[in-house]
């Protein structure tokens, strides 16, 4: 059964992480920008972060610049921004684009492995949130306006008590 294991990211730091080092654990995959309207949902998401990290929730945020130029910031400036002004802890990928030719290819495994009437179609914008099990495998795909409080169930539905946080070299 096809999964998102074969695939890496490029961290913010430079750092390449794997995805098999995330056997085991859920995985909340979400593009986001500093500029955009749902970036409001940035702290929903560090509190979901907080509750279910140590149950072995993962949040992987990928900044993308495709919806409206919403993501202008790069670099050190794109690292102060999450981690100095927002504060979220999660793992944040570099700028990514999401659709197209160059989209990266997690983005077109996840689209391509969307159940229902979203299967295969493009990211509409950010803060699109995909759902992944410990399995790697896809379950679920949330539109940027749900907001990540009305995803506990969902959540808690694929958390073990077992696992544990991956720790990241630089974060």
């Amino acid at each position: 059964m096809e999964n998102i294991y074969r695939f890496s990211v490029q961290l913010i730091d430079g750092e390449t992480l794997p995805l098999k080092l995330l056997q085991g654990r859920p995985v909340l995959i979400v593009n986001l920008a500093s500029k955009c309207s749902f970036s409001v949902q940035l702290s929903a998401l560090e509190k979901l972060y907080q509750k279910y990290r140590s149950q072995g929730l993962e949040i992987l945020a990928f900044p993308c610049n495709q919806f409206g130029r919403h993501e202008p910031l790069e670099g050190e400036m794109l690292r102060e921004y999450y981690r100095g002004q927002v504060k979220v802890s999660f793992p944040l990928c570099q700028k990514t684009l999401v659709n197209g030719p160059d989209a990266h290819p997690l983005f077109n495994y996840l689209k391509a492995h969307t159940r229902g009437i979203a299967q295969n179609r493009a990211i509409k914008w950010n803060f699109t949130k995909f759902l992944v099990n410990s399995e790697g495998q896809m379950v679920a795909r949330y539109a940027p306006r749900t907001k990540p409080e009305s995803l506990h169930t969902a959540i808690e539905g694929l958390l073990t008590y077992e696992n544990r946080p991956v720790q990241f070299a630089k974060l």
